[in-house]
């Protein structure tokens, strides 16, 4: 974990998978280490928008040195929700603002599967009501 003063990378569209994650996941390594980085994450930690691999990708198994296998995928997924958020790249705020962001402009509308409904996830995210959902 980084010092408290300094921001947590976080890639953006892993807004909107923290949302709905369940358990469920690439590894049981992955699975553990995604509810750690939700639980320290829900205590408001600094974040820094990144499309890049953040902390919640060290432990996923298609990280491959710092890059995801599927990275022109992912990062379209980040690039979305930058935009539809009206945020920028490495810019930095409170974690519940930017939880906040993602459910008002991208969850609450329905607008998530325009975004990312093909991935391998969809069926939960699908079924699933958000967890920052009022």
């Amino acid at each position: 974990m980084l010092p408290d003063d300094i921001p947590v990378p976080v890639r953006p569209h892993h807004g909107m998978c923290l949302a709905y994650f369940q358990g469920s996941g690439y590894s049981k390594g992955f699975t553990g280490h995604m509810q750690e980085m939700l639980d320290f994450f829900e205590t408001n930690v600094r974040v820094k928008l990144t499309v890049a691999a953040d902390e919640i990708c060290s432990a996923c198994p298609n990280n491959r040195n710092g890059v995801c296998r599927d990275a022109g995928r992912v990062e379209k997924f980040d690039r979305e929700v930058l935009e539809r958020c009206g945020l920028s790249e490495n810019e930095e705020m409170n974690f519940r603002d930017f939880a906040h962001m993602v459910q008002e402009k991208i969850l609450s509308p329905g607008r998530r599967g325009e975004i990312c409904g093909g991935c391998q996830w969809e069926d939960i995210c699908s079924r699933k009501k958000s967890r920052w959902e009022d």
